[in-house]
């Protein structure tokens, strides 16, 4: 017997055959290349626009003054809020919000100039949503932004007309000078980390899916893991040239998105294109492993899909682009770390936005290899112990009406 004569013919029959089946299975062709790329196209669509600019926002101005005037100007010329309504009371402006046509409510009191100048401090008081936290923060963004401004031109104004030169009137209202440097994705553009973080995460999904199903239709039955062990050579061959055309097309998908967000919504490519691609490839093949392995463990496929659906459907919140995971408990921090795309995010943001060096993008490339190690030794020892079983007797027509299929 030779081992690796054995190997070949199984491995390339194996594959010839799960290509033969893709080709006659429209569902696996919508699964693997329609589905994440409708998706993909969709998500592109609507963060296209990269930056949420100009968020409405009510006015409530009960003063009226060339200073309330100045100050719902300057809110209105920040890119983070505009001014959509003016309402009369403060009933208006509560069903607005509640009705989702505005973000906020700025309310200026009544007196307000006559109290700044008198040495009082009145209150601008801004009302916002903070259930929406990206839109909520947005506008509130907006406006913290624009009252201070409008405060230092006032205190400006005074200390000038009481006779301060303008450097030291300057200087009196900034004694401490702070320079702020935003890094990696300085202007806060969605499509750099959002929406380059949505496609891996729906894409890893869609791979958990498509490799549950399709080796668990192999697997659902004795007979057809007796066929597949033969049309192999051997477990292994027939598992590896079973997954390897799905490992194709997921990076040929990867690729198609990262080509639209590279080149169509520009995003950067600071570091090593081989290290990006040696990222997702560990990525695609953990997934791919554990699919295969739930399919090996559960019985029957349906309910292999339910749980794989079950543990990585949710898995976008465990990677730490909505909220940062040093800010998680113990167990949404850990168990993050057992997601293959948590890894393959933490690389793809190095070497996408950061530029992060080669010595320094060891670990999450040493995470996906370990997983690629542990996952396929777990799946190693399912085969052998399912291959060690005692074959079922079948009639030899039924065999080659398997085999056929």
């Amino acid at each position: 017997m030779a081992p690796r004569r054995d190997l070949r013919p199984g491995f390339l029959l194996s594959f010839r055959r799960e290509l033969d089946r893709f080709y006659r299975t429209p569902f696996l062709i919508f699964l693997t290349i329609g589905l994440p790329l409708l998706l993909m196209g969709l998500l592109a669509v609507v963060f296209s626009a990269g930056l949420a600019t100009r968020l409405p926002i009510a006015v409530l101005d009960l003063d009226g003054s060339d200073l309330s005037r100045t100050i719902v100007r300057t809110v209105d010329g920040t890119p983070d809020a505009g001014v959509a309504f003016r309402v009369a009371d403060l009933s208006e402006g509560r069903r607005l919000i509640l009705a989702g046509k505005v973000h906020g409510l700025l309310y200026l009191p009544e007196h307000l100039e006559r109290d700044v100048f008198a040495g009082r401090r009145p209150e601008v008081v801004f009302f916002y949503n903070t259930q929406t936290l990206t839109t909520g923060n947005l506008t509130l963004r907006g406006v913290s932004a624009a009252i201070p401004s409008v405060e230092a031109g006032i205190r400006l104004q005074l200390r000038t007309a009481e006779g301060q030169p303008l450097d030291l009137a300057l200087a009196d209202l900034a004694p401490v000078s702070v320079q702020v440097n935003p890094l990696f994705n300085p202007t806060l553009n969605y499509a750099h980390f959002l929406l380059a973080a949505l496609l891996p995460s729906v894409l890893q999904v869609i791979i958990v899916t498509t490799m549950t199903y399709t080796v668990g239709r192999d697997a659902a039955t004795p007979h057809r893991f007796h066929v597949m062990r033969r049309l192999g050579g051997g477990l292994w061959p027939a598992i590896a040239g079973k997954i390897l055309p799905y490992t194709v097309l997921f990076l040929a998908v990867l690729g198609i998105s990262d080509a639209v967000l590279f080149g169509l919504l520009e995003m950067p490519l600071r570091g090593e294109r081989f290290i990006l691609l040696l990222a997702a490839t560990l990525f695609i093949l953990a997934t791919q492993l554990i699919g295969t392995l739930l399919a090996l463990l559960i019985r029957p496929t349906a309910t292999a899909i339910s749980v794989a659906t079950l543990i990585f459907a949710p898995s976008f919140g465990y990677m730490g682009i909505g909220f940062p995971r040093l800010g998680m408990n113990t167990f949404a921090y850990h168990w993050g770390e057992l997601i293959p795309g948590t890894w393959y995010l933490m690389a793809r943001i190095d070497q996408t936005l950061r530029g992060t060096p080669v010595d320094l993008s060891w670990r999450p490339i040493a995470s996906l290899a370990i997983f690629v190690v542990v996952l396929g030794g777990l799946t190693a020892i399912k085969l052998n112990a399912m291959g060690a079983r005692p074959r079922a007797a079948r009639g030899p027509d039924g065999e080659l009406e398997e085999a056929a299929t």
